[in-house]
């Protein structure tokens, strides 16, 4: 950056500075999105360091996975759960990437994910992924990749229909909702792989379900999971 475009950028700040979106204290110089203070805060759940963690324990009996995970925690109205909404709906693609590339980081030395080929997102219909922009966890798994220096795989598992929210239905409505609405491509693609499948928080399992499920027909494919966040209330 020439010292014109410094001092520009200086005048931006003072009028226009940058917060932090968690705290909304002041970003200071390198800082991006979240303050040092709100990332050394930030509640990580070391799930991978326990294979009988809250993830795991909500897909129970439902998919057969090898091991599962979340970066952190939050609770409801909580100042992480902006995190999570500012990713998802404000367009900070960015921060998902910034966010998974900091889990990748956390995965890469666990020997429970250090066997995974593939990083596979939960994908969007293309109406919602047209209207939004992007697919978030697409993003989130980007950076996972980059930090764990794996491939991604974001177009062959894919989502035949367009469903409602989950955000107000119980566990059984919300597996009605995803029953049977994903599909894969090119199979022969995934056969024999390990497959971490990515999105951007687990409440309670039923789209991860749903899209294990699927890869889980395929022939000695393994999934495991990983979520950037894990709703806990």
């Amino acid at each position: 950056m020439d010292s014109h475009a410094r001092g520009l950028n200086d005048i931006l700040e003072l009028f226009f500075p940058s917060l932090c979106i968690s705290c909304g204290d002041r970003l200071i110089s390198q800082e991006k999105f979240l303050c040092v203070n709100c990332w050394l805060d930030l509640p990580v759940t070391n799930f991978h360091l326990n294979s009988n963690n809250k993830v795991a324990q909500l897909l129970w009996g439902r998919a057969r996975i090898e091991n599962a995970s979340s970066f952190f925690s939050y609770k409801k109205g909580s100042k992480y759960q902006k995190l999570i909404h500012f990713v998802k709906y404000k367009g900070l693609k960015e921060l998902g990437f910034e966010t998974g590339r900091r889990f990748g980081f956390v995965l890469a030395e666990s020997v429970n994910f250090n066997s995974v080929d593939l990083i596979v997102p939960v994908p969007l219909h293309p109406w919602k992924l047209k209207k939004r922009g992007y697919n978030q966890s697409e993003w989130i798994a980007m950076g996972m990749a980059e930090s764990m220096n794996k491939q991604i795989s974001s177009n062959n598992l894919f989502r035949k229909e367009h469903t409602s929210t989950q955000t107000r239905k119980n566990r059984f409505e919300r597996w009605q909702n995803v029953e049977g609405i994903f599909g894969v491509n090119k199979p022969e693609e995934f056969s024999g792989l390990h497959i971490l499948l990515i999105d951007d928080v687990i409440t309670t399992g039923s789209t991860l379900e749903a899209c294990a499920f699927q890869l889980l027909k395929i022939e000695n494919t393994k999934v495991s999971i990983a979520t950037l966040a894990f709703a806990d209330f």
